[in-house]
């Protein structure tokens, strides 16, 4: 209901009540196989229940005197957004989140909040609001981002994100993910993200040029089978494998089911192709990568916009095709 303005250059999209309750259902699923909500070990509970039906002069008058707009403005998420322009509609959400915490800590005696390093001047501005209104300690917590060796967030962009959710993202694609990640990534990777012991990943360290597609694939398999679970994550290794493999077994990588119904002649195009597999959102995308030397299919470059394939084809179930150097998805035929 109201953006945070950390790490954007615009403000964040509005979304309605029935979207964000969509998002949050659905942000509960995903964590399930991260945190243990069984019998009330862990709760979420929806910040829509004390902000929505806010009276604005009271909670100016209870919350707002406490904030300094001249510190405010020194917090980074506001000084880079100050330029280019800051709605006062984000100038609020500091406050919001202070005041979330406050809750947390009068409702379920919560003392302590977790982000990432760039959520630093919200969670300590929300336990100097618990220790100014309150007079009781709070503490915060932050944990530096997933970033590149370029110092680039991972998997957050609009293009080429990586979700937990399996729909969005599939356990293969999600291993693929980590299991192509730059060589000068994959250890800290590992260190951050995996239960792997540390002096094993000083022993991976040590690996080089392709000894580090063995240390990939085992970034992979462990961060996969946290979110997807272990069996997911094997069938991802197994078909990753398989990808480059002889005798490939394909069964797990991303497919695609054409009919009849899609020839036109008796073949259908490379364009069709990679629009039905969602592997381009349109045709020109899909003409602009090809021209650009972008798109394969198997070992195969394909060099012209215009191929087209007849059913025979896909007979043996091995019709792959690549987008770049990650994408996989393969093109099933029924007759």
């Amino acid at each position: 209901m109201v953006g945070d303005p950390t790490g954007k250059t615009d403000m964040r999209k509005m979304l309605t009540q029935e979207d964000i309750q969509h998002n949050a259902e659905c942000f509960k699923k995903q964590m399930r196989p991260l945190i243990d909500f069984s019998e009330d070990k862990a709760i979420m509970v929806n910040n829509g229940d004390w902000l929505l039906n806010l009276n604005y002069i009271d909670f100016l008058r209870n919350v707002g005197v406490h904030f300094s707009v001249n510190r405010m403005l020194t917090a980074e998420c506001f000084k880079s957004r100050l330029e280019r322009g800051l709605s006062f509609l984000e100038f609020n959400y500091m406050l919001m989140q202070s005041y979330d915490f406050l809750v947390l800590n009068r409702n379920y005696s919560c003392v302590l909040q977790l982000g990432g390093d760039d959520q630093w001047s919200n969670i300590i501005n929300g336990a100097d609001l618990i220790r100014r209104v309150d007079q009781k300690a709070a503490y915060g917590m932050t944990f530096t981002l997933l970033t590149t060796s370029e110092g680039k967030k991972m998997g957050k962009t609009e293009k080429g994100a990586v979700w937990l959710d399996p729909e969005k993202t599939s356990p293969f694609e999600f291993f693929q993910y980590w299991r192509n990640v730059e060589d000068a990534d994959v250890i800290r990777c590992m260190k951050l993200l995996t239960f792997i012991p540390l002096e094993e990943i000083e022993e991976f360290a040590k690996c080089e040029g392709s000894e580090l597609n063995a240390v990939k694939e085992r970034l992979a398999l462990e961060i996969t089978a946290m979110v997807h679970g272990k069996e997911a994550a094997e069938q991802a290794l197994h078909a990753s494998k398989a990808l480059f493999g002889a005798a490939a077994d394909l069964t797990h990588v991303p497919s695609t089911t054409i009919t009849a119904a899609d020839l036109t002649d008796g073949t259908v195009s490379i364009l069709d192709l990679m629009l039905k597999a969602k592997l381009v959102p349109s045709k020109g995308e899909g003409r602009r990568l090809i021209e650009q030397g972008g798109v394969f299919v198997g070992e195969a470059k394909v060099t012209e916009p215009t191929a087209v394939f007849t059913p025979d084809a896909f007979a043996n179930g091995d019709f792959v095709i690549r987008k770049g150097k990650k994408t996989f998805h393969r093109i099933v035929f029924e007759a």
